[in-house]
């Protein structure tokens, strides 16, 4: 770990702190639309190389004292290239880097199109970000235009003043990136100043973290310039119900710039056909005999949106004003009981994994070829969903979770909530900010089935049944279509959370950080958590995480800890009890985890997490082979598959 003089990278921590206090809740306030080209709306992507710099100053805050967003990077030292997207620590040959704690430093310069610059036209130019890891300011040409706490969520900033003032002159984009985590931030950390002399030069410091993956840091996923006319459509919510002959689509449209405008509506199917139209900012659209929207392996046509265009036409010192945006739509309903999960009515098992964003050399940075790989390989799994373990995934993933059918459960940022002091007031303020931004984004989703606030928090703390039912309750007042939970690892008899949630979502490893190497011991004590949750809860039960590290190509017979056979043999094990249980109210499995992650350095980890059913490079284990066989059996049990896979020769 890099050392630091006194105070060192929580110069940051601090200034997070202090910006968290004023006033941070106004972060969800507006839309926050994909931004996609339409009639009315055009893009500018800004991935590629950018210029880096870390502060390596004593403090981390040479870049504020010496302004470096007021000139060009270079001119303020040594800059290097730095892909974006992707994470800072694994581009360069530099440890320091690897484990860099504290403030870094992004530049692009770009020339933007004549047209987006003319003020006469009304245009209006907004950069945005997909995610940045995890504090960020930004500034264009000198000017700071937005400030984000969090680092797995979109922000953005209107820019059109800035550049329509300086025509032809490229536009100069800095971002100063902080990647410290405090009691107070989402996930938690804290700095532990190591000051032993005799073991330690001075100020050195390290970065405490109470979760399970490496905190990779930077510029995660898309940066792009996009425009608007001046007055727009900001934000547009659907929400919808249906029977077997008739399906009733609500929106709402918000207009910002005017409040003089109209709106029309038209819903598309596949064909382009329009199904239904409408106008006004909210309403109904009423659909005869419609094509549902169905998880993969749940009906032969899955993953089936519409598209629901929406005008807007305003005048505006004379002139005509049209914005344009194209919204895709996918009907379906969500519904728990005591024993079943429903989705169009029908009972859904959840037959999954647990993910993350992680791979060689671009750690969390969004890569086109990996997500289609990966999309890929849960297909040949015959996976029909996954969590967002432990943070909410890039927008590009989710699109393809709703185009292919893949369920999810859409997990915020809370991982590693332990420290009685992250249950206070001001984390939970931050918290619920963090939820808002999340279901803006993510609201209208087909996918996304079920909100995770948290993983394996302190459940059992007396604090956390005011701050889980504060959290659950503010989630449901923003979305009541959809149900809630968070992932437990507590007690069934302590955890203060479990109340408030609509589903019963548990974390165990019986026979590896419990009973190590005991495979005989899972029968019993599995059956006996989902008795003991299921009798003091009445909640259907998701087993949302289970398995058993394993290295490639390491094998042992009988099994042994750590060998592929171990990992296969416990999950038969699980898989038994599994089989009984879903008679009556378990409603799913989620295996830890789909590929091998990184994570800190440490005595129990080999280059990181080994419980992938596949390497981190994708390729499969013995363990896969297996899970893929169940989840293929529990596939063709369902009536409505098409023979293809019904033969089981999908091969994708």
């Amino acid at each position: 770990m890099a050392a630091a003089a006194s105070g060192g990278s929580m110069a940051g921590g601090c200034r997070l702190l202090l910006l968290l206090l004023l006033g941070l809740r106004a972060a969800a306030a507006g839309g926050m639309l994909y931004p996609r080209d339409t009639p009315s709306r055009e893009r500018k992507e800004l991935g590629g190389l950018w210029r880096f710099r870390a502060d390596f100053s004593p403090g981390r805050d040479a870049g504020f004292t010496q302004r470096w967003y007021r000139r060009p990077l270079r001119q303020t030292g040594p800059v290097i290239d730095m892909p974006v997207p992707s994470s800072f620590n694994d581009i360069t040959q530099d440890p320091n880097l690897e484990n860099y704690i504290g403030w870094v430093w992004y530049e692009k310069e770009v020339l933007l199109p004549l047209r987006w610059l003319q003020g006469d036209l009304n245009t209006r130019v907004v950069l945005r970000f997909g995610s940045a890891h995890y504090y960020s300011i930004v500034w264009v040409n000198g000017v700071q235009v937005v400030e984000h706490e969090g680092g797995h969520l979109p922000f953005e900033a209107d820019i059109s003043s800035i550049v329509q003032s300086s025509p032809g002159i490229p536009c100069r984009i800095t971002v100063a990136l902080n990647n410290t985590l405090t009691p107070h931030t989402l996930p938690p950390g804290s700095i532990q100043y190591m000051n032993d002399k005799t073991r330690y030069p001075k100020n050195y410091f390290v970065q405490n973290i109470r979760f399970d993956f490496f905190n990779y840091a930077g510029i995660h996923r898309p940066v792009v310039l996009y425009t608007t006319p001046s007055v727009y459509i900001d934000d547009i919510t659907v929400t919808t119900t249906s029977s077997e002959s008739v399906a009733m689509v609500q929106y709402h449209v918000s207009v910002v710039g005017s409040t003089l405008y109209s709106l029309s509506l038209s819903l598309h199917d596949q064909e382009g056909k329009v199904v239904a139209r409408g106008d006004g900012p909210a309403g109904e659209l009423k659909v005869l005999n419609p094509n549902l929207w169905w998880p993969y392996l749940m009906h032969e046509n899955p993953g089936y949106r519409y598209s629901l265009e929406v005008k807007m036409q305003a005048q505006v010192n004379g002139a005509l004003l049209e914005d344009v945006y194209t919204l895709p739509v996918g009907i379906r309903t969500v519904h728990v009981t005591s024993t079943q999960f429903l989705i169009n009515g029908r009972p859904f098992y959840f037959h999954g994994v647990n993910k993350h964003e992680d791979a060689d050399i671009r750690g969390k940075g969004l890569d086109w070829p990996l997500v289609v790989k990966d999309f890929n390989l849960l297909r040949w799994l015959g996976a029909n969903s996954f969590r967002t373990s432990h943070y909410p995934y890039a927008e590009e993933i989710m699109d393809l979770c709703d185009a292919y059918g893949i369920v999810v459960i859409d997990e915020c940022p809370g991982v590693g909530i332990k420290m009685l002091e992250s249950f206070g007031n001001k984390s939970l303020q931050h918290h619920l900010v963090v939820m808002e931004e999340l279901i803006r984004r993510d609201k209208n989703r087909p996918s996304v089935v079920m909100w995770s606030v948290a993983n394996e928090p302190a459940s059992e703390l007396p604090p956390a049944a005011y701050y889980f039912k504060t959290v659950i309750a503010h989630t449901k007042a923003l979305d009541s279509s959809r149900p809630v939970t968070f992932v437990t690892d507590a007690n069934y008899a302590l955890d203060r959370g479990a109340p408030y949630v609509d589903v019963i979502c548990v974390n165990s490893y019986f026979s590896w950080y419990h009973d190590p190497g005991h495979l005989e011991v899972i029968p019993l004590q599995l059956t006996t958590q989902f008795e003991n949750w299921y009798k003091t809860y009445q909640k259907p039960i998701i087993q949302s995480e289970y398995g058993a590290d394993s290295v490639p190509g390491l094998h042992s017979d009988p099994p042994l800890m750590f060998s592929e056979e171990y990992q296969k043999a416990m999950l038969r094990e699980y898989h038994s009890v599994f089989d009984k249980k879903r008679e009556e109210y378990v409603i799913g499995e989620l295996i830890w985890n789909f590929a091998d992650f990184m994570t800190n350095q440490g005595t129990t980890r080999v280059l990181g997490n080994k419980k992938g059913i596949f390497t981190r490079q994708r390729q499969p284990k013995s363990a896969a082979f297996v899970l893929r066989e169940r989840y293929w059996k529990i596939a063709n049990e369902s009536s409505c598959l098409p023979p293809i896979m019904k033969s089981h020769s999908l091969f994708l």
